[in-house]
């Protein structure tokens, strides 16, 4: 896997630690654990979990549940969450990407706990969220 880059929308890195983020990280992971689920217990509910914040704080805010209303105030309003502020453009989208792109660095064996951090996931780009640099070429990384 060393050099493989890969590009990710939540990775548990220290750029994506927000209010609420390692206690919602924790509270899965021992949920998963018990259950005998997700391994490294952080790919999804964190973007699951983030929705469900977006939803709460529209209906809050907007006081309806008029779906064309709650469009509206979303299209209007930033969103605290989980994942960082969340804000949405008139064509739905984020108004800010956060797609990120990582390379596994110094994978050493068959054991999935070397990936529940992003020790050997490091994020490379963008420069707001880089945890590391990218190794170049592939072949370099794998030779570490």
């Amino acid at each position: 896997m060393n050099g493989i880059v890969n590009n990710e929308v939540f990775v548990p890195g220290p750029a994506f630690t927000f209010l609420g983020t390692l206690d919602l990280l924790q509270k899965y992971k021992e949920v998963a654990k018990s259950q005998r689920l997700d391994p490294m217990g952080w790919s999804y509910p964190p973007l699951g979990y983030a929705a469900s914040q977006v939803l709460a704080q529209t209906v809050e805010g907007a006081k309806t549940l008029d779906q064309v209303k709650l469009t509206a105030y979303m299209h209007d309003h930033a969103f605290h969450t989980v994942v960082g502020e969340i804000a949405f453009g008139k064509d739905g989208e984020w108004t800010k990407s956060r797609v990120v792109f990582t390379q596994f660095q110094n994978v050493t064996n068959n054991s999935v706990d070397q990936f529940k951090d992003t020790t050997h996931e490091v994020i490379v780009w963008p420069e707001q969220y880089k945890s590391g640099n990218m190794i170049y070429p592939c072949a370099a990384a794998r030779n570490k």
